[in-house]
């Protein structure tokens, strides 16, 4: 079974001046270890600035070589939430599929999931996933893709085979 190389880069202007635990970055990892088979290879804490995003997800994506990059934070409708767009610039193509998966499933169980923009893409080999900065949240929304993640990367790393 593959050992997906995985880098978590979290978003928080106060996560990364050490005034609050990244609790989601904890709930991420159990997930990762535990369902998806995967190894943490990377963990950043970087402020809500666009071009520190930016520059994380490249370095994950092109140094690191991450098969998979999980971000949490920067999501929702505050003037400071720019994951997304830090996102968008990094990635060659979206896969809005796991986007809309990803939110719906949370819907299910908490109606304000409907104003997470979080966007999902790929970067070369790497798919990169937008999560929301709670633990509940990311919870949520990585189930709601779980099942789907281990083909998405087969396919996304070149090694799919029909």
């Amino acid at each position: 079974m593959e050992k997906w190389k995985t880098a978590i880069l979290t978003a928080s202007d106060k996560g990364s001046r050490g005034d609050r635990e990244d609790t989601s970055a904890q709930v991420i990892r159990e997930l990762v270890e535990e369902e998806l088979n995967g190894e943490i290879i990377e963990y950043r804490i970087v402020p809500d600035e666009e071009d520190e995003i930016i520059a994380a997800l490249i370095e994950m994506t092109d140094y690191f070589q991450a098969n998979l990059v999980l971000t949490t934070g920067g999501t929702e409708l505050a003037a400071r939430d720019v994951t997304p767009e830090a996102t968008r610039r990094v990635i060659e193509r979206e896969v809005p599929g796991m986007a809309e998966a990803m939110r719906a499933g949370a819907m299910k169980k908490n109606p304000a999931a409907m104003l997470f923009r979080g966007v999902v893409g790929i970067r070369g080999r790497t798919l990169i996933v937008n999560l929301p900065g709670t633990p509940k949240g990311v919870h949520e929304n990585l189930a709601a893709i779980m099942e789907e993640l281990p083909e998405a990367l087969l396919m996304v790393t070149g090694q799919f085979r029909l």
